[in-house]
């Protein structure tokens, strides 16, 4: 079984920045692709970014390009979202996710519990 805590959400005025992290730990066996979702009040969970085992291949939902960037550090086995120029449309539930595989997943096994990112404008 595989855990993924996030943190790093918070309340931020519109124009900010903030820094989300993903760290994963337990039975992790080969090679994962992680991504984020987010889900805001009323609205289905939505795909926001996702990277491939390498970190080499990335993909964005579109309106967060340009603005958002995902990154991860397989050493500490965490994922980032970086996300700049937030918008009060960015206000959601995000949630990290992993899959088994290299690539960058269609499909994800794992989900962290969310962190809240309130944009106020």
């Amino acid at each position: 079984q595989v855990q993924l805590v996030e943190s790093g959400g918070g309340l931020v005025q519109a124009g900010g920045s903030l820094r989300l992290s993903c760290v994963a730990s337990g039975r992790i066996a080969g090679p994962y692709g992680m991504g984020w979702f987010r889900q805001a009040p009323g609205k289905e969970r939505e795909f926001v970014a996702g990277i491939n085992w390498s970190g080499d291949y990335t993909r964005y939902e579109d309106s967060v390009k340009g603005r958002f960037t995902i990154s991860r550090d397989k050493a500490k086995n965490t994922a980032y979202l970086q996300m700049n120029s937030l918008k009060p449309e960015d206000t959601a539930v995000y949630y990290c996710a992993a899959a088994p595989t290299a690539l960058i997943a269609r499909d994800y096994n794992y989900w962290g519990q969310g962190t809240q990112v309130t944009v106020s404008s």
